[in-house]
């Protein structure tokens, strides 16, 4: 593209900057720019991209705002008109508009370029000008029925859409907002100055698309981040394969997976089998398992490396051995709750032991005293983080950084892994991470038991819980998008997900 503009994917960490901080960043680089500068500078950077992927459009619809983001759109417009483009273009309000905003409208008009009432009956790419940081299309505000409207023109269409900044109406701090348009058209989101969280989580990252980032000559580092995008290069290694020629299985450290309850006919064995054999296949040396309830399974003939083993097995003390428990424990799990919580070595809570501490005061402060002193991960999915913070999955999803944070907080020194799109990692004194890499392919009953065997087998390694689970997450996620990429790939079981390679 240009060595200015970014593509994003999910081999580089970005610093993140919310609402708030983007502002900030605005004001100091537009405070050192001639007048008019910084918009001139996002038009130009709008114009380029919108040639690049869409190379052989020639008819382009641009639908600009009353603010700033409408402004950067007039001079998109007048870029392409210049390239020798056909330019449809419609403004949402002509009322008062910022400084800047003014003059890029003044100049595409009198390029020639003519406000029109109407969407075009056609076009070959959609350029989403409407709303910036702070926009959104609640009914109270003034115009958002013509701006939902053109929109939903815009996304059902079948031609690419490029919005500029955020798509309109996305709140950039939580990822909540905007319109959820279908439609087989691409779509690509160019951010400028800054990168915004909720670009990455929640709604943001469907609506979003392709996101592409220009920091417009922006110094990042002048306003503190606000979160962080997981990226490849700055992960934990863990390598078995360069491990030293004499290792051996205790190099690698034990897990201990706790789980899989089954009661008369109903048995979730499999939950605890899943986290058990991605464990292994995550390079753990040893993997034990310990069923719940009444098992009926004495060996895994799938995975025979498997060692079961009764609870009396674990050494309160071993810090070598990992835990994982919850995964399919049912009601039983409460039973055990309080032995794991005495374990001096790592641990990973999931599923159902959430559950169990959410209704359990004193297991609650258990869990505070050990997460002062032992490396815990907690890994729930909006529901279970609901039923720990008191409030509804709705509020959860409504603040996803915020949910995370609040978690890991108010357990002590846990970290936190709120999964979904977009899955936050959270720990005290630590900025929040958004994980990019994943796909609707983990959308299947097993991926979040793999995903907890997979932080175990990192803890187990060696890695403490923020860089284990920082790991995981992202490879977890990229195993199945490298899965996506695959020519016919419509569905991923959990079984495949554990013994699949990263991209």
């Amino acid at each position: 593209m240009n060595r200015h503009m970014h593509r994003l994917d999910a081999h580089t960490s970005w610093p993140l900057h919310g609402v708030a901080a983007s502002r900030e960043l605005e004001r100091l680089t537009q405070a050192r720019l001639p007048e008019h500068q910084l918009m001139q500078r996002a038009g130009a950077s709008v114009a380029r991209l919108a040639r690049a992927i869409a190379p052989h459009a020639r008819r382009v619809w641009v639908a600009c705002g009353p603010g700033n983001n409408g402004g950067d759109g007039f001079e998109a417009a007048w870029h392409l008109q210049q390239a020798g483009w056909q330019v449809w273009l419609n403004c949402s309000d002509t009322g008062a508009q910022p400084r800047d905003a003014q003059a890029s409208r003044a100049r595409a008009l009198q390029a020639g370029l003519q406000l029109q009432e109407q969407a075009p009956e056609s076009f070959d790419l959609a350029i989403d000008a409407l709303l910036g940081l702070g926009g959104d299309l609640s009914p109270q505000r003034s115009g958002s029925a013509c701006l939902t409207q053109w929109l939903t023109r815009m996304h059902s269409s079948g031609q690419p859409v490029l919005a500029i900044d955020l798509p309109s109406g996305l709140n950039g701090d939580t990822g909540q907002g905007g319109l959820m348009a279908s439609g087989p058209g691409q779509r690509h989101t160019l951010s400028l100055l800054s990168l915004k969280p909720g670009l990455f989580t929640a709604r943001g990252r469907d609506q979003a698309g392709q996101v592409w980032f220009d920091a417009l000559g922006a110094d990042l580092q002048a306003v503190p981040a606000t979160a962080e995008l997981i990226g490849a290069d700055r992960l934990a290694r863990m390598d078995k394969a360069r491990g030293p020629h004499d290792s051996h299985k205790g190099s690698f450290g034990d897990v201990m997976v706790i789980g899989g309850a089954q009661c008369g006919a109903n048995s979730m064995a499999g939950a605890a089998v899943l986290a058990a054999r991605a464990a292994l296949h995550s390079g753990a040396g040893r993997v034990y398992l310990h069923l719940l309830g009444e098992p009926a399974l004495r060996t895994d003939p799938g995975q025979p490396e498997l060692m079961l083993r009764p609870l009396s097995a674990m050494a309160p003390d071993d810090d070598r051995l990992s835990l994982v428990c919850g995964c399919g424990g049912g009601a039983e799990v409460a039973r055990v709750l309080p032995q794991v919580l005495r374990h001096r070595g790592p641990l990973v809570l999931d599923a159902d032991a959430l559950n169990a501490i959410a209704l359990d005061p004193p297991l609650q402060r258990q869990l505070q005293r050990r997460a002062r002193t032992a490396q815990t991960v907690l890994t729930p999915h909006p529901l279970e983080a609901a039923r720990l913070l008191g409030c509804s999955a709705e509020q959860v999803q409504h603040d996803r950084m915020r949910a995370a944070q609040t978690l890991a907080e108010q357990w002590g020194a846990c970290t936190v892994v709120l999964k979904g799109s977009g899955s936050v990692v959270a720990q005290a004194g630590h900025r929040p991470q958004i994980n990019p890499t994943g796909n609707a392919l983990l959308a299947s009953a097993g991926t979040g038991d793999v995903l907890a065997g997979m932080i175990g087998a990192a803890m187990a390694y060696g890695l403490g819980g923020w860089e284990a689970a920082r790991l995981m997450v992202h490879r977890h996620g990229a195993r199945a998008d490298a899965r996506a990429a695959q020519a016919g790939a419509q569905a991923m079981t959990a079984s495949e997900l554990l013994q699949a390679r990263d991209l």
